[in-house]
């Protein structure tokens, strides 16, 4: 029986290990991490209350079982549901990812880290309800920090999207181990937590790609994240760990899931990730492709000015990095709105017809007209060798896209290039006002004037709002 089994003094895989000291013992004093895991957490909170007008999202919110409440449970922002941590999780994770429009990180393997949140705030507004445990903003903040730092530090050198597994698996993982040390587990706890995520089964990425893309890859963070409360839970029951769930022979993550590689990491873990973090500011589009649409933005303009319309153009050529053509060069029918966000040819198009690019344009009514299809079958992709090492460079972390498009009466605009998308770090200056106008943009789709100011005053304001017990944002956040 498993009451009777011992691990005796088998180690910890030292990835493990590592991660668990680092998420239990880790100081952040980086002031850089906090401005912008402060800038994050209000542009996160505002990407779920944006995908509360998408039904598609709506269905799949509140308790597993309709009419469950749970005393002092989760409050879900933007909605009345108060649920139990590992639910509140999945909801408020679900939301965050819905419209493919919060922050990214993007290296050997892509990823969401603000993906995270759902687990972290779940868990910190049920422990500070339930328990002597009171968690502030700033604690919500320092998770984010580490959880962004767990996740992106593995994905620097580790791909996981080339063994088929979907970059959720880290997102399981960073929450899992940020939530452990929220609850209090113990060392040995934490190390169990941290097991069991890797043991677990992992996500394919079947629903990213063609013929399959569909809207699973809307909610897998938030499935990712209650899993992760799931499994701290588990653990802290004492429920034993497998030390060696990464290496054991045969039965370990690497031999079974890894093609039998071990993880390289470029760097320890510190602050890194979040202080370099991309926020998707300008459109709700697949990160591959947010320099691309501004270029096409741009060229639009031009276009106006020169009396020509999407009609005129004979072909569009995308110089562009490996990683862009592997995720989203994509031909043939799109079959929904997550096979169109996930389609480098659809996002430029739209802006070359339309002028915009916006979470609508990826709706039925939009995607049916035919000037898009027709455009999409002129535009082409190359790859620039230079492009893809910038993209991988640590000191460049470059996203870039050139556009430079033809029209049938044989003239040629000069090609259009943009390196860094606004959310980068390199941009951050010229970022961080449109994304508070993005968050103020997405507070008034659910809430009265007043409370949109009451929100705004409070999280313009840093040391109010770090200050700010969890529990009480979290009411302040519910309808």
């Amino acid at each position: 029986m498993s009451s009777h089994v011992s691990q005796g003094n088998q180690p910890y895989d030292q990835v493990i290990v590592d991660i668990v000291d680092y998420a239990l013992n880790y100081e952040i004093k980086s002031p850089v991490a906090y401005e912008t895991a402060w800038n994050g957490f209000m542009d996160t909170i505002g990407c779920g209350l944006e995908s509360l007008e998408y039904e598609a999202c709506t269905k799949l919110l509140g308790p597993v079982v309709p009419g469950v409440t749970v005393a002092n449970g989760v409050k879900v922002p933007g909605t009345k549901h108060v649920l139990d941590p590992v639910q509140g999780a999945f909801n408020i994770g679900a939301m965050i990812r819905w419209l493919d429009f919060n922050d990214t990180w993007l290296a050997a393997e892509w990823g969401h880290p603000s993906d995270n949140l759902g687990a972290i705030l779940a868990t910190a507004d049920w422990l500070s309800r339930t328990t002597d445990k009171k968690f502030t903003i700033k604690d919500v903040l320092t998770a984010m920090i580490k959880a962004h730092e767990i996740q992106g530090c593995i994905a620097l050198e580790n791909s996981f999207n080339k063994v088929g597994l979907d970059h959720v698996v880290l997102v399981k993982v960073a929450s899992t181990a940020v939530v452990a040390q929220m609850m209090g587990l113990t060392r040995d706890q934490a190390l169990a937590a941290v097991s069991l995520a890797w043991v677990d089964g992992q996500s394919l990425r079947t629903y990213r790609h063609f013929p399959n893309a569909g809207s699973r890859k809307s909610w897998a963070a938030g499935d990712a994240t209650s899993r992760a409360v799931r499994l701290a839970l588990i653990a802290k029951t004492g429920e034993m760990g497998y030390p060696s769930a990464l290496t054991a022979k045969t039965w370990g993550f690497y031999d079974v899931s890894f093609k039998g590689n071990e993880f390289k990491f470029q760097r320890p873990y510190g602050s890194y990730v979040m202080e370099n973090v991309l926020f998707k500011i300008s459109f709700p589009a697949e990160f591959h492709s947010q320099t691309g649409v501004e270029a096409a933005m741009t060229i639009y303009h031009q276009m106006q000015a020169a009396g020509k319309t999407s009609d005129d153009i004979a072909k569009v050529t995308i110089r562009t990095h490996e990683a862009c053509i592997r995720i989203i060069d994509k031909k043939g029918p799109l079959n929904n709105p997550a096979d169109r966000d996930h389609c480098i040819q659809y996002m430029v198009a739209v802006p070359f017809i339309f002028g915009r690019l916006t979470a609508r344009d990826y709706e039925e009514d939009i995607a049916a007209d035919p000037r898009i299809d027709a455009l999409r079958d002129k535009i082409v992709c190359v790859e620039d060798l230079g492009y893809t090492a910038d993209y991988h460079n640590p000191e460049k972390r470059s996203i870039a896209n050139a556009i430079t498009v033809e029209f049938k009466d044989g003239t040629v605009f000069d090609e259009v290039a943009v390196e860094y998308p606004v959310g980068h770090a390199r941009r951050r200056t010229e970022g961080i006002p449109l994304l508070i106008e993005k968050f103020k943009t997405n507070l008034a789709r659910i809430y009265d004037g007043d409370k949109q100011k009451q929100i705004i005053d409070l999280c313009l304001n840093y040391d109010k709002l770090a200050a700010t017990p969890v529990n009480e944002f979290m009411d302040l956040m519910a309808l």
